[in-house]
Order: structure tokens, then C-alpha cells, then sequence
């Protein structure tokens, strides 16, 4: 095992230095504050047209700089996508940091390390990288930690340009029960998605998600008005996005919308035109080769993600770059998908274009949502795993065989899923009607499998290279969800 791993860490592209460019003395560089969220869809900020969430000012924020309205994780998964952002990489190309719990090699660069080599001072505070083993490297890859915001700001020498990474735990569960209701949310104004029940239960689970968004809102808020005090808002790009889509059934740590479509925030009024919405694909993994690239570094060879500099300088809405028409996304374990003899999760890998969604399931005898037999799974105890406890989750897998539509739902979120499935957005955006069996979509299944196949064998993806058993038996050191009288 130790050779097949030693095999796997071998198998990437070596990372390329990246040289600091010539700079003034009073650094003029911009400074970097990087918000993300844990569980958070994109749909779930006022800005975005929710009329229920209160987010005032996320949603001046957007007004002040740009909102991408086709923001995608690379992986749905906390560990992969956090990874993927440090590093600019695929998640596949991360080794054991593909996978929740993993660890993330010290030989991949992270634009953090970059960054502070050049002259940044960087910390962060909260939730960084994780959750993860540390491995070889000796701090968290997203940089020292510090207790808050001012803390880090005091630490900093004269003149230096920071990047900072603000990692709220919010709305990652658990929730304050009620807590929704009680701050004087409209449970009955809460628009319910599609493949949820439209229940009492749900409706309160949602609101109390959105009591924490609503918190990530007053913080960033608190951090921009510190910020404009200081009269250094104006050359700090600032960042707010998350790391994987909400805690909810088919959502996190699935490869649809609700899993891997997220926020994403960025205004610098130094260099950013405002009041813009960019219909341009990007993925999470375009921030740290836009950050390296703002503070004039060069980009390592080995990043798959692009600047979003020029983008960002432009000073059109909609489409700006044409070649950004798809995004590429995928996940491995989050948590053991099957009992032995490994403890693999379900390897998924997927391409989203304006029209479709096509995913390819590698393992679709495994669990999508994690193993449903508590006793039974392994020795990793699950209940259904991949989806966290709550709610939502504990009402539908109750009254799954209440009616027709109630089964429905249970099956789209956590029964198994054929080889391939194929949404056409334009008829079907929440992504319920798999039509990758109909022979009126042979072609497009096709193309778009073409498609995502040329990006992974291009960037060197184990899993379509005959290595994919690797990531399933990286050891999991992380726990799961059990039932509902023992939910952890």
C-alpha cells in the first residue's frame, strides 16, 4: 500500500516557483480579504433574489464590485474544496486532500505560502483548511491563526499589503432549533426547494439556516467598516463565497446546483467597475491564481484554475470572457459509501454548461448518500452519512413511504443513481428528470461526456487513469452521522 501511495504522489506535475515582481517601497500592493462560508448555496443572499434571508450587506457588497451568477466549487465537500481553492487546483490532482478528512500534501503551493514569501502579511482565523490531517506541513495551509480580525490587522508590520482568511463556521449545522422562527422569519415566505418537502419541518429547518447567513452578513459588515475606518477598503479585494452548498438532501456533497453552486461575492474599488453580474462559468479554483496575479506574482505552472483579473478589470456584465462557457466539479469520499474492503465514498466527477448538467458516477453500486444500514456499515457506523442530521433529513427518511411524491424525493436524494445522468437545464433547472437513458439526448450525452473526460484525462485525474482505488483507501479518520437519537 505504501508504494501504490508513494506511485500516486509521484503521478502530478511538479509546482513551479513563482518569482515576486519589482514593487514600491510604500507597497501599493492590495490587500485580501477572503470571507468563505461552510454550507452555503448560491441562491441564499438577497442579492441573488432571495426575498426571505436579510443580508444588507452582501448585498451593498455587490453593488460596490461584481456578482458571478455561475460560481462552482470544485469539490462539495469541505476538506477537497478548501483545498482546491489554497492551491488552485483540481481536487482530483490533491491526492489525500480529495478526500473529506484528508491530508493535503505539503508539495502542492498554495497562494497563501506564495504570498507571504512575497511580502504578505497572512493569517486567518476560524475555520481555515479543514477538517484535515496536517501531515507534513506545520501550520494550517491558509496561514497562522489569529483570534479575529483586529488581532491580525495588529499583528501586521508597517506597509505591508495582507491577504486574510475569514472562515465562518456558519450555517454549517447544527442549528438552534426554532431559532429561524423565533428571529421573525416568515416561515411561509420561504421559497422550498424543489427536491424537499414542502413541510412545516423543512420550512423551520431552512429559516434557522438562514438565521446564520444572516450572521455571516453582520460580520462582513463589522470587517468592511473596520476596513473603511483604517481608509484601506478601497485597495482590498474582497472576497465572500463558500466552501460547498447548503447541509440539506441533494445538496452538500452532491454534484447538483445545491451542492456546488455557491456565492461569490468581489468588490476592489481600486480595480474592479461595480454594480456588474458576470454570467461567466468560474470555479473556486480561479481565486488563488487571481490573487497571486492582483499582488503581481506570477502563477504556478501547476494551478489549473485562471486570474479572474481581467475579468474583474472589465468593465462588462453577462458574458464577459467567451471561452468560460462550462465548469468542471466532481467529488471522491466524504464519507465511506460501502462497507468493505475499502472505505470508499462515491466518486462522481461532472460538467455544468448554461444548458446542462452531465455527471458520470464511477461507482454507482456504492451508496450515493451513504450507507443506510447503521449497524452494518463497515466500521465507520452511518446513517445515510453523506447528508448531515437535521431536520429535513430526519423527516424525509421517516415518511418516505407516505405517499408518492414523498418517495419520490427520498429516492432523488438518497437512493442509487444509474452510471450517467443528464439534466437539461432549460426545461428541468432543479435538476429532478435524469435524461441520460432518452435517445432524443444521445448526442448531447455525448458531447458532453467528450467533454469532461478531455479535461480530466488533461489534468491528470486518477480516477479516469486507472488509479481511482487510491483515493478509497486513504485511511478516513473522520466521524458520521448516525440516527436520529444519536446524530453526530
Amino acid at each position: 500500500m505504501r508504494l501504490l501511495l508513494l506511485v500516486f504522489s509521484l503521478g502530478l506535475l511538479a509546482p513551479s516557483s513563482s518569482t515576486p515582481r519589482p514593487h514600491s517601497a510604500a507597497d501599493d500592493r492590495p490587500n485580501i480579504l477572503f470571507v468563505i462560508g461552510d454550507d452555503w448555496s448560491w441562491l441564499h443572499v438577497g442579492a441573488y433574489g432571495d426575498a426571505v434571508v436579510q443580508t444588507p450587506n452582501l448585498n451593498q457588497l455587490a453593488e460596490r464590485g461584481v456578482l458571478f451568477e455561475h460560481a462552482y466549487v470544485s469539490s462539495p465537500s469541505c476538506t477537497p474544496s478548501r483545498a482546491a481553492v489554497l492551491t488552485g487546483q483540481h481536487f482530483w490532482r490533491l491526492e489525500g486532500g480529495a478526500n473529506l478528512y484528508g491530508p493535503l500534501p505539503a508539495k502542492h503551493p498554495t497562494y497563501v505560502d506564495l504570498m507571504e514569501n512575497a511580502g504578505y502579511h497572512v493569517g486567518l482565523t476560524r475555520k481555515g483548511w479543514a477538517p484535515g490531517n496536517l501531515g507534513e506541513r506545520r501550520r494550517n495551509p491558509a496561514g497562522p491563526r489569529y483570534a479575529d480580525f483586529d488581532a491580525f490587522l495588529d499583528a501586521r508590520r508597517a506597509n505591508a499589503p495582507f491577504a486574510f482568511w475569514f472562515g465562518t463556521s456558519d450555517p454549517h449545522r447544527p442549528y438552534d432549533t426554532g431559532s429561524g422562527a423565533a428571529s421573525g422569519i416568515d416561515l411561509d415566505a420561504i421559497a422550498v426547494p424543489a427536491v424537499m418537502p414542502d413541510h412545516a419541518d423543512v420550512r423551520s429547518d431552512i429559516a434557522d439556516y438562514y438565521v446564520e447567513i444572516q450572521r455571516i452578513d453582520r460580520e462582513v459588515g463589522e470587517m468592511l467598516a473596520r476596513l473603511e475606518t483604517m481608509g484601506e477598503l478601497s485597495n482590498t479585494i474582497v472576497v465572500v463565497t463558500s466552501d460547498n452548498g447548503m447541509p440539506f438532501p441533494r445538496a452538500k456533497s452532491s454534484v447538483y446546483d445545491l451542492g456546488v453552486r455557491v456565492p461569490l461575492l468581489i468588490a476592489w474599488p481600486d480595480g474592479a467597475p461595480s454594480g456588474r453580474r458576470v454570467t461567466d462559468f468560474v470555479n473556486l479554483t480561479d481565486l488563488a491564481p487571481t490573487f497571486l496575479d492582483a499582488a503581481g506574482l506570477d502563477i504556478p505552472d501547476v494551478m489549473t484554475g485562471r486570474s479572474l483579473l481581467p475579468m474583474l478589470r472589465s468593465e462588462a456584465s453577462g458574458q464577459v470572457e467567451a471561452e468560460r462557457d462550462a465548469a468542471f466539479f466532481g467529488k471522491e469520499r466524504h464519507v465511506p459509501s460501502q462497507r468493505a474492503p475499502d472505505s470508499g465514498g462515491y466518486p462522481m466527477r461532472a460538467v455544468r454548461t448554461a444548458d446542462y448538467l452531465y455527471i458520470r458516477n464511477f461507482r454507482p453500486d456504492r451508496a450515493p448518500a451513504g450507507i443506510a444500514d447503521y449497524e452494518a456499515a463497515f466500521i465507520y457506523p452511518s446513517w445515510y452519512g453523506d447528508t448531515d442530521g437535521g431536520p429535513t433529513k430526519h423527516y424525509m427518511i421517516a415518511q418516505q413511504d407516505r405517499d408518492a411524491a414523498h418517495r419520490r424525493l427520498f429516492d432523488l436524494a438518497f437512493s442509487q443513481r444509474p452510471g450517467e445522468e443528464l439534466y437539461d437545464l432549460r426545461t428541468d433547472p432543479d435538476q429532478i428528470k435524469n435524461l441520460a437513458g432518452n435517445p432524443d439526448y444521445n448526442r448531447t450525452k455525448r458531447d458532453l461526456h467528450n467533454r469532461l473526460m478531455a479535461e480530466l484525462h488533461a489534468t491528470g485525474d486518477p480516477r479516469v487513469l486507472g488509479r481511482g482505488d487510491l483515493f478509497d483507501w486513504q485511511a478516513y479518520t473522520g466521524g458520521t452521522p448516525g440516527p436520529p437519537e444519536d446524530d453526530r
